[in-house]
């Protein structure tokens, strides 16, 4: 008897809990999951600010998928395509040739990627912010720049490395923004010659207010405090040009700038369109109540790339936040189990609980079931919330003691630019070495 194959496309929120929830609750040989994921861990993406700020290692915000799903078979590449008439996914391993994987059941969550606009200069000179690697990179760059004003005594190049510049007011710029923000001001000091007020900071926002998740008092509220701070906020304005650091805004601005931090929203993974999946106009899966892909009752979506129903909201769709995904992805798993089974699948109901975001150390603004939090009481929530949800006793435990150790000591202030470059200075040995010149052989008479 064959046992039937799990396949779950993705290992983010969504297939990782999925996975997790199914490999405690399969009987033995009822089914095989199999998660494919283009990294081998599982990023939490709400502590990505806190990372690129220093209050806490990047190594303790990723779960290592092989140590948490030990019962999965966990493989690294990339998925090409999804048929689901005949139940094939096309596999890329990061090495070897690619493959057919077979499956009887699907999790299709690929997740997201940033919306990048054709803006002048904006592949060439922008940071995004999905990514530990992205919000490593963004710590070193942005202290390698305070290390460039410091060690100069051209005013123009000094003021064009500390004009900072976040583009996308929602939770990812803002808090990006705020820890950053926080992280400089209290690094500075370090720097011979530099002050508070010599750095600019800008957040660009085309739409009419910041962080719409929390309410429009809270929105106002936090681009006062980000004013407060010596933040330019920037509504209703868009970026038009990039071109070599020269940033160019629509209300008639311009300036030059070596940071370009760019968090204007995200789109479905590129897989959705390589297949047969049903889309709708905004390149999102079509789904029903039970987060059955349309047409496919053993097919099964959530996250960043579906349109799910939201029950609570009728003719709304449920938003593409960690709330929900954690939540549709217990559901999902066990409506597989129920399909299995031949029993029935239960709707997905959730009724959003609110919103919270960290703005700094001991800085963060909130809405919770309609009542507004702000300052360190809204920090502290925003903690406690994401500790709770972060995977793992180990995870949980690592964070908590950054936590505690920042009470004593202060933030790391050194910039491992080199991490980008590990092989630079062996290169540059290698290119400066004399070639050796053999001695002369003896001569034999």
């Amino acid at each position: 008897m064959t046992v039937p194959r799990i396949l779950v496309v993705g290992g983010g929120y969504v297939g990782m809990y999925a996975a997790l929830r199914l490999q405690r609750r399969l009987r033995r040989a009822e089914a095989r999951v199999t998660v494919v994921n283009y990294d081998s861990y599982m990023t939490y993406q709400p502590f990505l600010p806190e990372a690129a700020a220093g209050s806490i290692e990047p190594r303790h915000v990723v779960v290592p998928l092989r140590r948490m799903l030990s019962r999965c078979e966990i493989l690294n590449g990339t998925i090409l395509r999804v048929s689901l008439a005949e139940k094939t996914a096309e596999f890329r391993p990061h090495e070897g040739p690619e493959r057919v994987l077979g499956f009887d059941y699907l999790v299709f969550s690929p997740g997201s990627i940033s919306r990048v606009l054709p803006i002048p200069g904006l592949a060439e000179r922008g940071i995004g912010f999905k990514t530990v690697e992205e919000a490593i990179h963004l710590r070193n760059h942005v202290l390698g720049k305070l290390d460039v004003a410091a060690s100069s005594s051209d005013e123009r190049l000094r003021r064009r490395a500390l004009t900072f510049v976040f583009v996308g007011a929602g939770f990812a710029g803002v808090e990006a923004l705020g820890e950053l923000e926080d992280m400089v001001s209290d690094a500075v000091k370090y720097f011979h010659g530099l002050r508070r007020q010599d750095m600019r900071w800008f957040l660009i926002e085309a739409t009419d207010r910041i962080l719409p998740e929390v309410g429009p008092d809270m929105g106002r509220w936090t681009a006062e405090q980000f004013r407060r701070r010596g933040i330019d906020v920037r509504l209703h304005t868009r970026l038009l040009s990039a071109e070599n650091g020269h940033i160019v805004l629509d209300d008639g601005e311009e300036f030059d700038a070596e940071t370009l931090v760019w968090t204007a929203g995200v789109k479905p993974h590129p897989l959705v369109r390589y297949g047969d999946l049903p889309l709708d106009s905004r390149d999102r899966v079509l789904a029903n109540e039970f987060l059955q892909i349309q047409g496919a009752r053993f097919a099964f979506t959530a996250g960043d790339t579906a349109a799910i129903p939201d029950l609570t909201r009728p003719g709304e769709f449920c938003p593409p936040n960690a709330q929900h995904a954690v939540r549709q992805a217990r559901r999902m798993a066990d409506n597989i189990l129920a399909t299995i089974r031949s029993r029935p699948c239960k709707p997905y109901r959730h009724r959003n609980a609110g919103s919270v975001a960290a703005l700094g150390l001991r800085k963060g603004v909130g809405q919770i079931y309609g009542r507004e939090l702000r300052g360190i009481v809204a920090w502290l929530m925003h903690r406690t919330y994401h500790l709770s949800r972060m995977p793992t006793f180990n995870r949980k435990s690592r964070i908590l003691a950054d936590w505690t150790l920042a009470l004593f000591f202060r933030r790391e202030i050194v910039s491992l630019g080199a991490l980008q470059r590990p092989r630079e200075e062996f290169e540059l040995a290698a290119r400066t070495t004399t070639p050796h010149r053999p001695a002369r052989e003896p001569v034999t008479h």
